[in-house]
């Protein structure tokens, strides 16, 4: 398979893969650590408003879903990538960052969370993902 195509396949299926993890784990942290009673976390409009009544232990699954999610994405690129080294890595992780960014806008989270979010949950879990991934040689990656 020519490189480039294998580098681009490893990036869309390092964000799918990312995604569907980071889903997962904020759907079963909902479920393990409820809402406020009365709270609308289905819209950012409802997580606006009740942000207030959040209390540290609401944001333990978020930043897991954030750093396992980035972990896992990038080990699956790099993992795809075969020869293609650790861009698709590096690519997922930026990507994953850049929705960090964009919602760190959009819901007014504390700043210690956001900080520590931004800060450790994206670029550290792309390079370790990446380091973490198992090394395929070209004729491995290609069969």
């Amino acid at each position: 398979m020519n490189r480039t195509v294998r580098i681009i396949l490893a990036v869309v299926g390092g964000i799918v893969a990312g995604s569907i993890v980071n889903m997962g784990l904020i759907q079963l942290g909902s479920q393990m650590i409820p809402a406020p009673a009365g709270v609308d976390i289905t819209t950012t409009e409802g997580l606006r408003a009740a942000m207030g009544l959040f209390e540290p232990r609401h944001f333990i699954f978020p930043f897991l879903a954030h750093a396992l999610g980035t972990l896992f994405g990038a080990f699956v690129a790099t993992w795809i990538a075969g020869d293609g080294g650790r861009l698709p890595a590096y690519i997922v992780g930026g990507f994953f960052l850049l929705g960090g960014i964009a919602s760190a806008f959009m819901i007014p989270a504390p700043a210690w969370f956001i900080a520590v979010d931004l800060i450790v949950a994206y670029i550290p879990m792309a390079l370790l993902g990446a380091k973490l991934a198992p090394r395929r040689s070209a004729a491995v990656a290609s069969a």
